[in-house]
């Protein structure tokens, strides 16, 4: 499955931006889909998962309240909207389709995304 993640750009603090993550196969759906970020020098990290069905999510800590992660079936994406940002938000956004439903280390993760960068000025 290729992945096409967009939405990205330069925000100041306390600002929103919508993500989307576009997959190129109808089968898409079959997968649950998870977004995480890179900020430089540190290691990639979860942010957000949704189920295949799209009735259950989960989140990070650091961004629980803020982001809110949905899909739409028939156009095959997935959204990450991100409300009242940070500065420490600044990173890489990526989304993987899951290899385990419930995973939130990288490594239980397959196809990936090249990335949108999210920039949060203070």
């Amino acid at each position: 499955v290729q992945l096409q993640a967009s939405g990205g750009g330069l925000v100041q603090a306390g600002g929103s931006l919508r993500l989307s993550c576009a997959a190129s196969v109808r089968t898409f759906s079959i997968y649950a889909i998870g977004w995480f970020r890179q900020a430089p020098g540190k290691e990639r990290e979860f942010v957000a998962r949704i189920s295949r069905s799209g009735d259950s999510t989960f989140y990070a800590d650091s961004v629980k309240g803020r982001f809110t992660i949905s899909r739409d079936t028939a156009k095959n994406t997935v959204y990450l909207q991100m409300n009242s940002l940070k500065p420490e938000d600044t990173a890489i956004y990526y989304c993987a389709t899951a290899r385990e439903p419930r995973a939130t280390d990288p490594r239980g993760y397959r196809d990936w995304g090249q990335g949108t960068q999210v920039t949060v000025s203070s």
